[in-house]
């Protein structure tokens, strides 16, 4: 879990131009709203790392969540107060105690990954990159990374026309062997055959008579795959277990489902600008 905080502080930082890393730590930022403050400095980014013995001060009506690595254990602050981190809880110097919940998310290898920091470096480049003209018939999902199911719900954009589109999905190397062949009067089509874990497929639209796009997309292992279903959210899930989850999906590979997890988060939460860099 360090190095995925790691990875996403980096990100974060970047993209904000600060950077604050806490040497030996014990929790980690989860969620923030209004004034926050660590050790009397500037408000922490989203992910920043805490370590033992820092202060936090949370101003009238703001709220700071904090979760600890090794426990999973997430507290949540309210303002006005000031707090203390713990090695493993978060105490109290003045205002209210906090709550706390216990969360699946724990240093048990769940989300522990490597990830090389030139994908930091990416994903910057891209936040700082110029807007691309988007085609009005176009391929959505997925056109990169992996996805995270067996049956994915592929879309697309098909502009003006109201003609049915013609979906085509085919096992890489085996192209005249398709697995999916079917006509949709819409613009997404869930596969209706289970594909095969870790394998590559090659899929395409084709709207009267006209290919509108092709792309390719691996589906992740059965363990991964695994993992990911078992750590889904709910749309009404915590917004720090959304957060997660995108981070889980971004280290599994399935990096444009973590986009646009991303996206719909950084819609929701304007206050936290960090979020943006990754919806891209």
């Amino acid at each position: 879990m360090k190095t995925m905080l790691r990875t996403f502080l980096l990100i974060a930082t970047l993209a904000a131009g600060t950077s604050s890393f806490a040497a030996e730590s014990v929790a980690f930022v989860t969620n923030l709203k209004g004034e926050v403050a660590i050790d009397g400095g500037s408000r922490p980014l989203l992910m920043s790392e805490l370590g033992k013995g820092q202060k936090v001060t949370v101003g009238k009506d703001a709220t700071l969540s904090v979760m600890f690595i090794q426990s999973g254990k997430e507290y949540v602050l309210k303002g006005p107060g000031e707090f203390a981190v713990g090695e493993r809880e978060m105490t109290v110097g003045s205002g209210m105690p906090p709550s706390s919940r216990e969360t699946a998310w724990r240093a048990s290898g769940d989300v522990l990954v490597k990830v090389a920091q030139t994908q930091s470096a990416s994903i910057r480049m891209r936040s700082m990159a110029p807007a691309k003209p988007v085609a009005s018939m176009r391929l959505e999902f997925p056109v990169r990374g992996a996805v995270s199911t067996l049956q994915p719900v592929l879309r697309w954009v098909a502009g003006e026309s109201k003609a049915p589109a013609e979906v085509t999905v085919v096992p890489a190397g085996a192209e005249d062997k398709p697995v999916v062949k079917a006509k949709s009067t819409g613009t997404t089509l869930k596969v209706p055959a289970r594909l095969k874990p870790d394998a590559e497929y090659t899929w395409s639209v084709s709207v009267a008579g006209t290919e509108i796009g092709k792309a390719s997309f691996r589906t992740l292992p059965a363990a991964s795959i695994d993992k990911a279903e078992k750590r889904r959210p709910s749309d009404k899930a915590e917004f720090s277990d959304r957060a997660l989850y995108a981070l889980l999906l971004q280290e599994l590979g399935a990096t444009q489902e973590a986009a646009e997890l991303w996206g719909r988060l950084a819609q929701e939460r304007g206050d936290l600008p960090e979020i943006a860099a990754l919806a891209k």
